[in-house]
């Protein structure tokens, strides 16, 4: 699969999906961002930064999505905060939230694989959260431009959806749970479906195309770029708005997972 070609089909859908998510959910968190003692971060989510000392860094969020999560990193103390995304509907929506919550984070509309040289080894921290590891087609060269964008010293950390899942066929709470994909299929998963996770609104939804990569692969890609693993556990939390049936009917299955990885100095 050609990494241009998917990377632009899934940044038409997310950008058509922006206006969408505005619609149901920006008038509240800006309201919500107004107040300067609030966070969209769990407890458990704040301690993966404070485990890091992510007070006076400098920190990237890579595919970023409207800004919310490193404008909650902001408040924990961080420095220069730094957010990216392939969608310049949500970008302008991160940059009203971080005016509202009187932030001075700055947000780069860019093609994840095609950033900016000038932001070479100019973070202490780069996180990713959930949805979008299943996005690139390229796992190594997106780990790449992660490592590249990374200080010496610098810790990547990866929260995400366990990938076990995309094994699954998704559904409700009551709907059943089958095994729907091999964990090593390697083919292009193809839909049109909405995209709006907030309110379920259906509407003519452009293609997506997502990527099935294993644990093992994640690791592997940070490894063979000499990253260190400091840190990795699973989780039986469901994170991910979509397996709402496993979450249900499935006791301790694997739903989601911390990485975390540093850089030699």
């Amino acid at each position: 699969m050609d990494t241009k070609t998917a990377t632009e089909t899934n940044r038409a859908a997310w950008e058509q999906v922006a206006p969408i998510h505005a619609r149901h959910n920006q008038a509240g968190l800006v309201e919500s961002f107004r107040d300067p003692s609030f966070t969209l971060l769990e407890e458990e989510e704040i301690s993966f930064f404070q485990d890091i000392g992510i007070e006076g860094k400098d920190v990237a969020q890579v595919c970023c999505n409207n800004g919310r999560e490193l404008i909650c990193v902001k408040r924990l103390g961080a420095a220069r905060c730094v957010g990216f995304d392939g969608a310049a509907g949500f970008v302008e929506q991160a940059r009203e939230l971080n005016d509202a919550a009187g932030t001075d984070c700055a947000f780069v509309h860019t093609d994840i694989y095609d950033m900016d040289a000038d932001y070479d080894a100019a973070f202490d921290v780069v996180f990713i959260t959930i949805g979008v590891l299943s996005w690139m087609p390229d796992l190594p060269g997106f780990f790449a431009v992660l490592e590249r964008i990374m200080k010496p010293g610098a810790a990547l950390l990866i929260y995400e959806q366990h990938p076990i899942l995309n094994m699954m066929t998704v559904g409700g709470p009551d709907d059943p749970v089958e095994f729907e994909l091999s964990y090593f299929d390697k083919s292009p998963f193809i839909e049109n479906e909405s995209l709006d996770y907030w309110q379920g609104e259906k509407y003519d939804a452009k293609e997506t195309m997502s990527f099935s990569h294993t644990l093992a692969e994640t690791i592997m890609a940070g490894v063979n770029l000499r990253l260190a693993v400091e840190y990795v556990e699973e989780f039986p939390d469901h994170i991910s708005n979509t397996w709402y049936n496993v979450e249900k009917q499935v006791h301790g299955f694997p739903m989601s997972f911390v990485l975390r990885f540093r850089k030699p100095d």
